[in-house]
């Protein structure tokens, strides 16, 4: 099984407008309402492409419902996704706003520490052999080496889990110790963890194999329009460049990507050079329409680029 985890649970709001003027009423020519949070969005890419999974986390008051009830109704022709979340006591998960590139995220619920016990014993039971992504902010009272605890539990546990870390600064870095399978930064975050600037594709691989030396397996880097770099499990270098495209939000781009790269992998079988092909593809298609692209988005695409 592949189970997600999304600290930060959200209802993502995406409007597109002709025009934003501040100060007046802007009407929308249209308007999605979709579950949110990395990790989500990662389980709804994943059903896309025909792989279930099991969605770990923390929701709260009617909007944690509505996020729940939406990734159980999925369409017909979609794998199924299993909601397992930790329900919070008070508060409500939020509402992330998107008007083209801009981005008004909600703030989530305070989270207690009995509400920390209750998502470690569920992380408890994921088995040998299983996947686990973890991805995206941490709220209010969770630890900032939330996700380093995790894969400590997981390692001291024996079970041979699948790690795969989408996350900034020392977030994702301290849990290089525990050798996760995939981490997926961005190269804007990837020059962050360094202090220097990441913006050519030398820049990526130069800092990429840092990381590796720290302890990831595979690197995947996304570098927006310019594709992404993959530095695999042999230590293989790996560059695609990205499909053409008119962006209409980027939301989601970077969690199909984790979610391609897991399909591309366990269920189509391709190797390295076509995973990141097929990795690029999905986090363009999705780019490249209002939410999450579908399996023939990213099948167009995919012979346009080299």
């Amino acid at each position: 099984m592949i189970y997600t985890l999304t600290l930060n649970t959200a209802i993502d709001y995406i409007v597109q407008l002709p025009k934003l003027v501040p100060g007046q009423i802007n009407r929308a020519l249209h308007s999605d309402i979709y579950p949110g949070g990395k990790g989500i969005n990662v389980s709804s890419m994943l059903s896309r492409l025909g792989l279930e999974s099991t969605a770990l986390g923390f929701v709260a008051g009617p909007t944690g419902y509505m996020i729940e009830h939406m990734l159980t109704d999925t369409a017909a022709e979609d794998a199924p996704i299993y909601p397992d979340f930790t329900r919070i006591g008070q508060g409500n998960s939020r509402i992330n706003v998107k008007i083209g590139s801009t981005e008004i995220n909600g703030e989530g619920p305070d989270i207690t520490e009995a509400d920390l016990d209750e998502l470690y014993k569920k992380i408890d039971s994921i088995s040998d052999g299983d996947t686990l992504v973890m991805s995206g902010s941490i709220p209010p009272g969770v630890p900032a080496d939330v996700y380093a605890i995790i894969c400590k539990r997981i390692r001291e546990s024996g079970k041979n889990v699948r790690l795969i870390v989408d996350a900034t600064g020392t977030s994702l870095t301290d849990t290089l110790a525990y050798k996760p399978y995939l981490i997926k930064p961005n190269h804007t975050e990837l020059g962050d963890i360094f202090g220097v600037n990441a913006d050519t594709v030398d820049d990526v691989v130069s800092l990429g194999k840092r990381l590796k030396d720290m302890g990831a397996s595979n690197v995947l880097v996304s570098m927006g329009a310019m594709g992404a770099v993959l530095i695999d499990d042999t230590g293989a270098i790996h560059i695609c460049e990205a499909p053409k495209g008119d962006v209409i939000s980027a939301v989601g781009s970077g969690d199909s990507m984790v979610a391609a790269f897991i399909a591309s992998i366990d269920r189509f079988g391709y190797d390295y050079e076509n995973t990141l092909r097929f990795a690029v593809c999905a986090g363009s298609a999705s780019a490249f329409v209002s939410g999450l692209a579908r399996y023939n988005d990213i099948v167009e695409l995919f012979d346009s680029i080299k």
